[in-house]
Order: C-alpha cells, then structure tokens, then sequence
C-alpha cells in the first residue's frame, strides 16, 4: 500500500496567507507549503475533497472511490467533483461518507454522473476495488468518521483526522490491528485551550499510547502527524517533539509504503532526531 500525503496541514494551511506569526514565517521563508490534509492511497482511492489542488505531479485519474470524513470545507469540496465532470470522465465513482456530505455532494453531481453517493456511520463497512474500509467514530463537532483502510495486498492503514481524544469504542474497534501507517491529527501544537474536537501536542502522544496498549500501532507502524496549522513549532522544532514519541511529519507530496519505516521511526532515531535538527532562526 503505498499511501500520498496530497496536504498535511489544517483548514487554513500552514502558512495561513493572512498570518506573520513565527511559525507561519518560518514555513514561508522555507517554501514550505501544507495544504489542508488529504491523502491518496495507490493512486485509487481518495481520502478527503480538499479545497487545495493536489501537488502538480499527482494526477487523480485513477480514483475510483472517495471517502469523505465530514462536510467540513476543507474535507469536503464539492468543486473537485464537478472539475471531473468538466473533462467527462465516464468511469463509475463512488463518494462515502456521513450523510452531511452526501448532501453537499449531490447538487455538484450532473444527472448523468456515474457517481454513486454511500452513506457511511460508525460501524458501517465497504468494500470497493479489492479495499475493505471500515468507518470508526470521531470526537469532533459534526457528524465525522475516521477511516480504517485495509488494501488488497494486506497493507493496513489508520486515517484519523478531524477528531479530539479518541472515543473509547473507536479504540476498541482497533483492538489489534497493528496498522502499517497512522495518519493521526495534530492541530494545535502548544495551544493547549483551544476546546475544539482536535488534538495538540499534550494529546497527541496520548492517544498514540491508547492505540499502542491495544496493539493497533506497534513498532513497526509508521505514524505521520497531519493537519498541521501555525499553532505548532516551527518544523525543525516540531520534528524532535513528534520523534519523541515515535512520531514524525511529512511534507506534502510525500509516499510512504506501508511496512516501510519513516526515518524518525523507533527509539534510536528519535534521538537522533532529537539531537540532529537545526535550531530556529
């Protein structure tokens, strides 16, 4: 399962254009771009609308199912949908998600679309194109899933954005997975009061240890830390803080290949991490 990170940041991206923060200068003067997150796994199927083209050398042709956390704007762009009907692609599409994004779907489809619309709740499952999804709860402020995404080669993947501290039943529901890749929110960074359904850096690492004590990351997952925003460090401070806790961030446009370790996976290369990273200017 090889799983592209389209946009690892938050609603607003990372630099928000409208910010002079340190964090978001900081990602300016690096050309450090992170669009609002979306992932793209074997090129098929598609893991959020976002609002924000896809890095330029990702094509999206070969998708043939989305899944759509919630109806939240920068997960759920309905414009995608209709850019794909501009060019008249004719191949069957399936949108899955909870209910309030089938109805911000449906008035950008055209009567003839070959899409078809999937409502999916807690608990609900799917299977398309040789993938089996099964839909977790989230903790966030509208009707939201999580995606549990095992592929035809057996590669397991987590996709856990937007939500807050993990419901008790979605960490049963891991209960052994032992996911190849964990894409796992962190929004806030050190804005600890922030009171929204997002994690940050005290409960980040927090959930991390749930989902280990139950078996669903071990030490060979690979766990990338997505929808970014400017509330966090700048990256060269924020790589050892994640490292930590066996942890990393990507940039956007990266592939990691489930059952293949990032570079800041495992004991060792936190420290590395940890003593390796420039300091902020």
């Amino acid at each position: 399962m090889r799983v592209t990170l389209l946009g690892t940041g938050s609603a607003d991206g990372w630099p928000n254009p409208w910010c002079d923060c340190h964090s978001c200068s900081d990602a300016r003067r690096r050309g450090q771009l992170r669009r609002p997150t979306s992932a793209l796994v074997d090129g098929v199927l598609l893991l959020d609308l976002s609002p924000a083209p896809p890095p330029v050398e990702v094509s999206l042709t070969g998708v043939r199912t989305v899944l759509v956390t919630h109806d939240h704007p920068d997960h759920c762009a309905p414009l995608v949908l209709l850019a794909r009907q501009w060019v008249r692609r004719d191949e069957p599409l399936t949108v899955a998600g909870p209910s309030p994004v089938l109805d911000a779907v449906r008035p950008w489809l055209a009567p003839d679309d070959p899409v078809d619309l999937v409502a999916l709740g807690p608990g609900d499952r799917l299977e398309r194109h040789g993938y089996s999804v099964r839909a977790l709860a989230a903790a966030h402020e509208v009707p939201t899933v999580l995606f549990d995404v095992t592929g035809p080669d057996g590669g397991r993947l987590l996709y856990a954005t937007d939500t807050g501290p993990l419901p008790p039943e979605t960490v049963e529901a891991t209960d052994g997975a032992g996911y190849d890749v964990v894409l796992l929110e962190q929004t806030f960074g050190d804005h600890l009061t922030h009171g929204t359904g997002h994690l940050d850096l005290a409960t980040f690492p927090e959930q991390l240890e749930r989902l280990r004590a139950v078996g669903a990351v071990t030490a060979t997952t690979d766990v990338v830390a997505v929808h970014l925003s400017h509330h966090n460090p700048p990256s060269p401070l924020l790589a050892p803080r994640l490292a930590a806790h066996g942890a990393r961030a990507v940039d956007d446009g990266t592939t990691v290949t489930a059952g293949v370790l990032g570079p800041s996976q495992g004991p060792a290369a936190s420290l590395r991490a940890v003593g390796g990273e420039g300091s902020v200017d």
